[in-house]
């Protein structure tokens, strides 16, 4: 099912044997658009304790319970590595989890959790599909929080369109499916839906995102109804008003270029 990311945000986090936390952010990979973590904050019964939670031992959320359940028990999560959200997750602390948890790896294998996509609606970003950078940050240069990325500009081809507000997810592969644009300074209560695969380059001085589309075609998209969840329906009549094909490699798309 593809839902809003921010969804899920403050939903109660349920382990095997309990309730540990709430849902408090995500750290997402700009190569391949997948959310890698889950932030867990646990200030119920441990203040100011933070864990990120990998996708492997996500299961699928319960929506409209608001319960997130989790493949841990509570004493493994009491007893996790904790993370400081304020500075970038070093790869580091990465191996340090997953000894802990005896998680596999996920850089550099295909088969990993959240690198498969929904044949539906996104494909895998290919090695010519990653996006160039500025200004990282220190730390794995590749995993954003998204917190952070929320309030980016987004930069059309032609001038500015709006703001990040939210994320569209398949809360099965865990890849984003789309980003969700607030226009409101240009067109106040409109909100559009961008695919990852169209983003041109994402600067991280300047906090935009480039996209390759102009201000007039964003403005005329399909709209965007944040009450129901994003359908098939929805996303074919997307890609089909921009002429970008839902699978394979899209031509039209800079990203795929060199």
């Amino acid at each position: 099912m593809n839902r809003s990311l921010s969804d899920l945000v403050g939903c109660i986090v349920h382990a095997r044997d309990g309730d540990i936390g709430r849902v408090q952010q995500f750290y997402f990979d700009d190569y391949t658009w997948t959310i890698r973590y889950m932030v867990m904050n646990t200030v119920e019964w441990r203040p100011g304790h933070q864990v990120l939670i990998s996708t492997v031992a996500l299961n699928r959320p319960e929506w409209e319970a608001r319960v997130f359940p989790v493949n841990l028990t509570k004493l493994q999560v009491q007893n996790s590595p904790s993370i400081d959200t304020e500075k970038p997750v070093s790869r580091q602390h990465e191996i340090e989890l997953f000894k802990y948890y005896g998680w596999p790896i996920y850089w550099g294998l295909s088969s990993y959790a959240g690198i498969r996509r929904s044949r539906h609606i996104h494909l895998p970003l290919s090695a010519k599909e990653k996006k160039k950078t500025s200004g990282q940050p220190a730390g794995d240069p590749h995993l954003r929080s998204t917190d952070q990325v929320t309030g980016y500009y987004i930069q059309a081809s032609d001038g500015r369109i709006g703001h990040v507000q939210d994320y569209i997810v398949d809360d099965e592969t865990w890849g984003i499916c789309f980003i969700v644009v607030n226009t409101r300074n240009w067109w106040p209560g409109n909100k559009v839906l961008v695919s990852p695969r169209w983003i041109e380059r994402m600067s991280w001085d300047e906090s935009k995102v480039f996209v390759d589309l102009s201000r007039e075609s964003i403005r005329n998209s399909p709209e965007y109804d944040s009450s129901k969840p994003v359908s098939l329906d929805y996303a074919g009549q997307l890609f089909d008003y921009y002429g970008r094909p839902q699978g394979g490699n899209d031509e039209k798309n800079p990203t795929s270029k060199g």
